[in-house]
């Protein structure tokens, strides 16, 4: 099989994936993890959904509050 090459998106999909497996690990909510954060609970729910973009400032804030480094939220998941 052909190995795939990076679609545009596909940062976007690990920062999701990623968010919600380490704010779920953690068993907090969105509302306490934007509140870490910084950030409205709205703004999480589409990061997780992939609805929005976030920048690397905005990145950073979340793995400072997940207290995890930045490459962590960009981390390629394994299929299970």
């Amino acid at each position: 099989m052909k190995a795939r090459k990076n679609q545009p998106g596909d940062a976007r999909v690990r920062i999701a994936t990623n968010l919600k497996r380490l704010r779920a690990e953690r068993q907090w909510s969105q509302e306490y993890m934007a509140e870490l954060a910084d950030f409205h609970r709205t703004y999480v729910s589409q990061l997780e959904r992939c609805v929005t973009n976030i920048s690397i400032d905005g990145l950073e804030k979340l793995a400072m509050a997940l207290g995890v480094d930045v490459v962590e939220l960009l981390t390629i998941v394994e299929e299970a």
